[in-house]
């Protein structure tokens, strides 16, 4: 066999290990074919991050349960999109509307979870989803939207969904509004594991911090880097800043083009954006290639009222 062939053939076999590990990622039998997510649960339909909005996207008929997480004073893992009770959803103990003057002010970092119970978040009209049901509701435990989520697929039956979990903390507000990343890491894969789902946990993020200690603390656990829509930095960049390769890219919709999605899927990267809220949009996306698509209103993608 002459040097030339031997060299043509070992580049080959190269070629083909990297496509099969590639392709493997991308088809993970683990992860949905095509990955319906419910934002917040179902943002659109039912107050965001709360016990109602999680069991209607079930109903619905997501692949996906997309969730918020943020840490109380005594160490207890909570479903909220801000470190805070935020205005625009928030009724207080007297019964009065929380004001954007005072939001940052109702830190959850410095409430015991007993405390943020005196907190509705489903009563006040929401002012960008007007088809929201109203209703009495708070921000409730990671473990406990879990073991109900568990309870109705036993009962139910059918293919088991996966969780969606964003850490919500910054560089900025370590200390302050939540724990540092190893700390916030390691409260929240306490539930994860206890609660024995760890394989049907996605963990996503805008820090990168925390991905990085999620993938060095505990290699196997799925991983989505978030990216923002003014987010300049070109897809190697941003892979660079992270460190490795995340299972899944989650990027603003608006970046998504089919050449952005090739690239994802040529390095074994899933690609799912967010917040898709039109059927032409998500048919745009759908076009495009995408993974899957993180809604508001998941009922447009299952089509179940």
């Amino acid at each position: 066999m002459s040097k030339f062939r031997e060299v043509t053939e070992l580049l080959l076999l190269v070629a083909l290990i990297f496509a099969c590990h590639a392709s493997k990622k991308i088809t993970d039998p683990l992860l949905p074919a095509f990955d319906i997510e419910g934002h917040r649960g179902c943002r659109g339909l039912m107050p965001e991050n709360t016990l109602p909005a999680m069991m209607k996207a079930l109903e619905l008929g997501v692949t996906t349960l997309e969730m918020d997480a943020v840490i109380t004073k005594d160490k207890q893992v909570i479903l909220s999109h801000e470190p805070f009770f935020n205005h625009e959803i928030t009724t207080g103990p007297d019964g009065k509307y929380i004001t954007e003057q005072d939001e940052r002010k109702l830190n959850i970092y410095k409430m015991t979870y007993a405390q943020t119970q005196t907190y509705d978040v489903g009563l006040k009209p929401h002012p960008r989803f007007p088809n929201q049901r109203r209703l009495k509701a708070t921000k409730p435990l990671l473990r406990e939207v879990i073991e109900n989520v568990e309870a109705y697929h036993k009962l139910k039956g059918g293919p088991q969904v996966f969780y969606n979990i964003e850490t919500k903390t910054q560089p900025a507000t370590d200390g302050t509004y939540h724990p540092a990343p190893e700390e916030f890491v390691k409260t929240l894969m306490n539930v994860i594991h206890g609660e024995k789902i760890g394989e049907r946990v996605i963990i996503q993020s805008f820090d990168f911090r925390t991905l990085q200690v999620i993938h060095k603390r505990f290699p196997n656990m799925k991983t989505a880097a978030l990216v923002e829509d003014f987010d300049k930095r070109t897809l190697t960049e941003q892979l660079n800043a992270l460190g490795f390769i995340p299972t899944i890219y989650s990027p603003a919709y608006s970046l998504v083009t089919p050449e952005l999605v090739i690239k994802c899927h040529e390095q074994g990267i899933k690609v799912i954006p967010w917040t898709v809220n039109d059927k032409e949009s998500i048919d745009k996306m759908k076009a495009a290639g995408v993974d899957g698509i993180i809604s508001d209103y998941p009922d447009l993608l299952t089509n179940k009222p």
